[in-house]
């Protein structure tokens, strides 16, 4: 190996926050992820799971600016309102029957909702808080795909009332113009 070589091969080059692996040692698992087929475990708060295939998962994807997740939903679940940074979303439903939507920025604010149905596919756009709901009496699945290999995720909720360490209740209160109490109570189940 030349000193040129050399160098290049010790400057790490990072695409949107992941480090390129050298080609010389790729290998075809780097391209694979095995078990979008097994359906995630939805008993928990918010009756969904995301199991998200991103370039953590399958290092193939650096660069490639996309990724995959699936969404499993309970009768009645929620994937809640959340945000990916990074890219926007094109969701397709798989089985059910799942209420979307987005809230456009300020100062409008306005919702844009839809129900879709198998085969239905919406998009969301960048950045912008949206959400999805099982409105069926049976489980729901999706497929959405997004336009990075590291999109993202905000959890509203998460974010607001489960940050480390809490944001003062006082801020919070005031800008959900609710009680100081109410805001503990709520930072309490996080």
């Amino acid at each position: 190996m030349n000193m040129f070589s050399l160098f290049v091969y010790m400057i790490a080059v990072f695409v949107n926050g992941v480090v390129c692996k050298d080609p010389n040692v790729v290998k075809a698992d780097d391209f694979l992820f095995r078990g979008l087929n097994i359906v995630g475990d939805t008993s928990n708060a918010v009756g969904s799971n995301v199991t998200a295939v991103t370039v953590a998962r399958l290092p193939g994807l650096n660069t490639l600016g996309i990724s995959l997740a699936r969404i499993d939903f309970a009768p009645w679940g929620i994937n809640p309102p959340h945000t990916h940074p990074r890219a926007s979303e094109v969701l397709t439903v798989i089985e059910g029957c799942l209420l979307v939507g987005f809230v456009t920025s300020n100062p409008e604010n306005r919702l844009i909702t839809k129900i879709l149905v198998k085969g239905d596919v919406f998009v969301f756009p960048q950045g912008l808080i949206h959400f999805q709901k099982n409105i069926g009496k049976e489980c729901a699945l999706a497929l959405a795909g997004l336009s990075s290999q590291n999109p993202g995720v905000i959890t509203i909720a998460n974010a607001m009332f489960g940050s480390n360490p809490d944001i003062d209740p006082k801020i919070l209160a005031k800008a959900f113009r609710v009680d100081v109490n109410v805001v503990e109570e709520i930072q309490s189940k996080f």
